[in-house]
């Protein structure tokens, strides 16, 4: 009977070891990001992403989805949020902090980008590269950007750089805000999250945002008149940025890092250009069933922006060569890396 009793004991207390070992392999990782839920940054990139580590490290690693800023503050501050500790994983804009990823800025700069795709992979290894001090206080997981932003407007179709005139324009990002304003609009910049109501209120008349972002804030129905640039170089992209708490990443496992680590970096880029690019005709088409207006930039109406906007390239180079770094070879090399991730693509 004691034996027995002494044998219930121990595989008693075995088990509990197991399930304390169990336990203490258990991953818990808050995510942060200001866009709602029904975003496709955390509805089909996110979520996909946190399910595939849950499966790859069987339940171990749990991923908590926190979105539209539900853990406080404002989007500017999720980089110093997840560099902090405070939250482990955030999905951000980098141009929402001007000036604290200066290398990376060079994909903020007119008519630079691809598609998604390609200017993706492109914005990834420029960040491995060229660009990897401006992330040095974070673990990265992806560098990624939109497909080619377009001009929406609440009623004037923009055919020329004359329609620009008189008209307060959201801008996204420091470069393109400038280039508005060299446009003739006046510019007004916001994160995204701003412009719906700033639409509804008459603070804006328009934006400049991809297809993509539009559904989830209604943009569609607040916009009726779209223009669209032709050619193989959008309109602008932005740069955005999907990290980790480089603490925090540490303090994982051998076994976890490596799950993480396999789900990260170029992989994870491609991943997210594919994305970018395959989800902006459904959120057109929904413009179309609005009944928006659409209009194509070409030819020389289409040169005549193209000029001024050169002009806020040649700037930004200018102001980084004074901050220390070579603008033109920053510029180069994104063009660069672009080109050559087309090419791959096609």
């Amino acid at each position: 009977m004691i034996k027995k009793l002494s044998l219930i004991i121990i595989i008693s207390f075995l088990g509990t070891l197991g399930t304390l070992g169990a336990f203490a392999e258990q991953v818990v990782l808050k995510y942060h990001s200001f866009l709602p839920m029904p975003h496709s940054a955390n509805s089909k990139f996110v979520k996909p992403w946190s399910e595939r580590l849950s499966s790859q490290s069987n339940g171990e690693i749990k991923v908590e989805i926190y979105p539209s800023m539900q853990l406080g503050g404002k989007p500017p501050q999720l980089v110093d949020q997840v560099r902090e500790g405070v939250v482990d994983l955030i999905w951000t804009v980098a141009g929402y902090t001007p000036g604290r990823f200066p290398r990376l800025e060079v994909f903020d700069l007119p008519f630079i980008a691809s598609s998604a795709f390609a200017t993706s992979q492109a914005s990834q290894e420029f960040a491995e590269t060229l660009g990897k001090s401006d992330l040095s206080e974070y673990k990265v997981l992806a560098v990624h950007v939109h497909a080619p932003g377009t001009i929406h407007t609440q009623n004037k179709l923009i055919k020329s750089i004359n329609d620009f005139r008189g008209l307060k324009m959201r801008g996204p990002t420091r470069e393109i805000t400038k280039m508005l304003d060299s446009l003739g609009a006046t510019p007004v910049g916001m994160p995204v999250t701003q412009v719906a109501p700033s639409l509804s209120k008459g603070v804006i008349d328009g934006m400049v945002v991809p297809w993509e972002v539009m559904p989830s804030f209604k943009l569609h129905e607040l916009t009726k008149a779209h223009t669209e640039v032709s050619g193989n170089r959008g309109l602008y992209t932005t740069p955005f940025l999907f990290l980790m708490n480089k603490a925090r990443y540490e303090t994982l496992s051998a076994k976890h890092k490596e799950i993480i680590d396999k789900n990260s970096g170029m992989v994870l880029a491609e991943i997210a250009g594919r994305l970018w690019d395959e989800i902006e005709m459904p959120a057109r088409k929904l413009a179309v069933e609005a009944g928006g207006e659409f209009h194509e930039l070409s030819g020389e109406a289409l040169e005549e922006i193209k000029a001024v906007a050169s002009q806020v390239t040649d700037a930004w180079i200018a102001s980084a060569d004074q901050s220390g770094l070579n603008g033109r070879e920053l510029v180069n090399s994104a063009q660069t890396l672009i080109k050559k991730y087309e090419d791959r693509s096609q």
